[in-house]
């Protein structure tokens, strides 16, 4: 039982009634006592309260048995919106969703420059584009987070993003003075991993998500909280040597994990061997209808490398779940079980090992989601995944 004062007693209450409401879709009032051990007439005032702020709704359930047909309580997915942004190097990718988690439209623009102000322009513009559109809804947009390739402090802080050479560039601040709504700003690879948790692996406390893109990014949630350490910058797992004296890495070390396992290292060495020809998703995908013998050893070593930086992550943090985030990776048949024939060491332990089925949208379901949990006021958000929640872009 809670005991303390009234109001943060009333604050969890509320939190735990929403996050079970958001939970089962349609539940009822003894359903809420029964599951929360909350008494009813706690659930009585906490659900009128959430009628007054529009925040849900009552719907009569139809049942063939006799007798009086229960009201089933719901969230009143369209009461607002929120905005989630992923700021990539060559394109701004902005998706709506509704308060369960749907997506509503998805736009992408493509960025010609780096500029900061250029681009912090184009963002001012889009997002008041944005509150004006869905301003008829009784709350409007109640969120907004944006995801950032780069370095991200506690205090939200855009440190450095080396795809666009930003240094110390308050986003958050500037874009809050211009349009009035809250925000939130986060790496990248932290969404990602909330992606997981909030809309895949519901149950797992303990769960490491490693995204391979441009370079390697990790983001741990540990006892059901995203761990940032101590000034926010952990996860910055891509610059963790796997190769003493190895190939050059921009940040000067040399041997980094993301020079050899990152999907852009993949792509530059499969490059080179077909002399410096670009190399995409496509030629991925007619290579492994090919059976193509140098790529596959191409494939092996790159899964090799992969494997070492995984199984040090696995020594250090032994997740349930570990989830490596990777487009090309996908296209590749049993991937994951290629991975753990690399990972069989007696001391290294985990549950599981997925490649993740959400790809480069990860990261915008992960800046939805938090503005949702952030809304709702919610420590535990499960939403479900369909197939109109976030079309693959």
């Amino acid at each position: 039982m809670l005991t303390g004062d009234a109001a943060f007693i009333k604050k969890m209450n509320r939190s735990l009634i929403l996050s079970k409401i958001v939970e089962h879709k349609m539940i009822s009032r003894a359903e809420l006592a029964k599951m929360t051990g909350l008494n009813k007439a706690t659930i009585s005032v906490q659900v009128s309260d959430l009628l007054e702020k529009k925040l849900i709704i009552e719907t009569q359930q139809e049942h063939k048995s006799l007798g009086r047909r229960p009201v089933m309580l719901s969230i009143n997915r369209e009461a607002g919106f929120v905005l989630g942004i992923d700021l990539d190097k060559n394109s701004i990718t902005f998706t709506i969703s509704d308060l369960i988690g749907t997506s509503v439209q998805t736009e992408i623009i493509e960025l010609q420059v780096s500029a900061y102000d250029v681009i912090l322009d184009l963002l001012i513009e889009q997002i008041k584009s944005y509150t004006q559109r869905f301003a008829p809804s009784y709350y409007g947009i109640v969120g907004i987070a944006i995801g950032i390739h780069g370095i991200v402090n506690k205090n939200e802080m855009v440190d450095y993003v080396p795809q666009h050479g930003w240094q110390n560039k308050n986003l958050k601040k500037d874009l809050e003075n211009e349009i009035g709504v809250k925000v939130y700003i986060e790496n990248n690879a932290n969404l990602c991993s909330i992606a997981e948790k909030v809309y895949k692996h519901h149950q797992s406390s303990n769960l490491l998500s490693v995204s391979l893109y441009s370079g390697i990014g990790i983001g741990f949630i540990i006892n059901g909280v995203l761990f940032k350490g101590y000034h926010g910058y952990a996860g910055e797992i891509g610059h963790m040597i796997v190769v003493p004296n190895g190939l050059p890495c921009s940040c000067g070390n040399l041997g980094c994990w993301e020079q050899y396992a990152s999907e852009m290292s993949l792509f530059i060495k499969l490059a080179e061997k077909q002399k410096d020809l670009a190399f995409n998703f496509e030629d991925i995908q007619h290579r492994i209808k090919e059976h193509d013998s140098a790529f596959n050893e191409e494939l092996d070593q790159f899964l090799y490398f992969l494997s070492i930086g995984l199984n040090n992550l696995i020594n250090l943090y032994n997740p349930e779940i570990l989830v490596v985030n990777s487009e090309a990776l996908r296209l590749f048949p049993d991937t994951a079980n290629k991975l753990k024939t690399h990972l069989s060491s007696s001391i290294s332990h985990f549950s599981e090992l997925y490649i993740s089925e959400f790809g480069k949208k990860a990261c915008i379901m992960g800046a939805c989601a938090l503005s949702l949990q952030n809304f709702l006021g919610v420590s535990e958000l499960c939403l479900t995944l369909s197939e109109e929640s976030f079309p693959h872009k």
